[in-house]
């Protein structure tokens, strides 16, 4: 995956004295709602915001949040930028912030790159401190996290199949010898579990790219029955969940076959990062 930042170019000169422990939950899941406490972005961190610092130590220009962002932008005046008071202000956050405090009641992951891909770093709910050494000056996108469960579902997305009904269609279609339709179409095979003729996206890694961030789970490997697990690395690359951690794939069998493999097995074997999931959104269908 080609990283955005430019690790050996951090901005130390900005960096204060004193470092504060940044706690992580083990594999959290997403919930996109945002909390109803928090004010609008106006340079103060309220609470129920999670908030970017210019300096370290939490001090300089403020930069709020209530939702999560996959894209903060680099050109002023369409960019995310610092607005509160002191240093930093009116600078656009993309590589630029080098502390935080998280004051609302998730946990909010912080990426090295945009569409919430790359090195991440968890900020627990009420956690502040210094981002750690990969991602001080090198944030590109964050996204609020929850410990709660998540289910697989096609409501208001136009699917023709159920989740339930797509994950039928990919044990009866298991194969293990070549078939054409299979070969190097992982996307089609998932939009084919799904009802659709043709999933709408070019690639699978372009397929993620498209999806809105309230149906995208970056990071977190439970899988629900039906979601769409996805990897990047070329054009990346999709598979279908049955459930158990299992999935049904295309190719890694074989050219051509469908067979039930892990996430495990995609990354080692093939060499490619994981994603994260999605709801069954296409492309076809928006």
């Amino acid at each position: 995956m080609t990283q955005e930042g430019a690790p050996g170019m951090k901005m130390l000169p900005r960096v204060l004295t004193g470092a504060a422990a940044l706690l992580a939950l083990a594999a959290p899941i997403l919930l996109f709602a945002q909390p109803a406490s928090a004010a609008s972005r106006d340079g103060v961190c309220d609470s129920g915001e999670f908030c970017y610092y210019y300096n370290s130590s939490e001090q300089g220009s403020v930069s709020d949040f209530t939702s999560s962002v996959s894209d903060y932008g680099t050109t002023e005046p369409t960019c995310y930028d610092f607005k509160g008071p002191g240093n930093g202000q009116g600078t656009c956050i993309k590589n630029n912030a080098a502390s935080v405090w998280n004051r609302s009641s998730q946990t909010v992951r912080v990426y090295y790159n945009t569409s919430y891909a790359g090195s991440y770093q968890d900020i627990t709910a009420g956690a502040k401190g210094n981002l750690n050494a990969t991602l001080m000056n090198e944030n590109a996108s964050h996204q609020f996290l929850s410990s709660g469960g998540s289910t697989c579902s096609t409501s208001g997305l136009g699917d023709p199949n159920t989740c339930a009904q797509a994950v039928s269609w990919a044990k009866s279609h298991e194969a293990t010898t070549y078939n054409a339709d299979y070969y190097d179409r992982c996307d089609h095979v998932v939009g084919l579990a799904y009802g659709w003729g043709a999933s709408g996206s070019t690639t699978a890694y372009n397929h993620w790219l498209a999806v809105p961030s309230a149906y995208k789970h970056a990071g977190d490997r439970n899988v629900p029955a039906g979601g769409l697990a996805f990897f990047s690395g070329g054009a990346g690359h999709v598979m279908i969940s049955i459930g158990g951690g299992q999935f049904v794939s295309s190719d890694i069998g074989g050219n051509g076959t469908l067979t039930v493999t892990t996430i495990a097995t995609i990354e080692s074997r093939w060499g490619k990062p994981y994603l994260g999931w999605t709801q069954p959104w296409f492309q076809a269908n928006h």
